[in-house]
């Protein structure tokens, strides 16, 4: 199916992303908000498989991970994974765990941020992963009511998965799926 697209997108478009937006049949395919939380901060080992299957695909995929740096980073250096996965840190020292921050690590996750909903909203990727924004948003790094706005405005067939314990409930009201990672322990 992929390759019949791609035989039938009008050739007068100047690069792919624009071609895909303005294909008829892209358009009924609706993208999807899923939320993966956790009662802790987790590694969503899932999260990552389905974003490699969509690149593998043919996709264009972009994880954003909030709270992580220490591995000089930022929207200029991000990681490139095969040809369609994007894999991009805020240019910070350290791994952020409270709401202590100085203000050139709040401004690289602002950054961060205004990067992955510019594109996103270009159409420039399939899916986006917005990995622990839910700590972002509590630790007032991301204003809730933007991601709001910006799942409400993205392109209809972007996909967009949200990451982190205590995912706020106006974002959990809007998710197509939610998927909670609970441990039981057996006695």
């Amino acid at each position: 199916m992929v390759s019949q697209l791609r035989a039938s997108l009008p050739l007068s478009a100047p690069d792919p992303a624009a071609r895909a937006k303005a294909h008829p049949w892209l358009h009924a395919v609706e993208g999807t908000v899923q939320v993966f939380t956790s009662p802790h901060r987790s590694f969503f080992t899932n999260v990552m498989v389905q974003a490699m299957r969509v690149a593998g695909q043919g996709h264009a995929v972009l994880i954003a991970q909030f709270l992580k740096g220490g591995i000089r980073q930022g929207v200029d250096q991000s990681m490139q994974f095969g040809q369609g996965l994007e894999w991009m840190r805020p240019d910070i020292q350290r791994a952020i765990a409270s709401d202590e921050t100085t203000e050139g690590e709040r401004a690289a996750i602002a950054l961060l941020w205004q990067h992955a909903e510019t594109m996103a909203r270009q159409g420039r990727y399939s899916l986006v992963v917005l990995d622990e924004l839910s700590l972002a948003i509590r630790f007032g790094l991301i204003a809730e009511a933007d991601v709001l706005t910006f799942l409400q405005q993205r392109p209809s067939q972007v996909d967009v998965i949200m990451t982190g314990p205590e995912m706020p409930a106006s974002l959990l009201a809007i998710a197509d799926q939610v998927t909670e990672f609970r441990r039981h322990f057996m006695p």
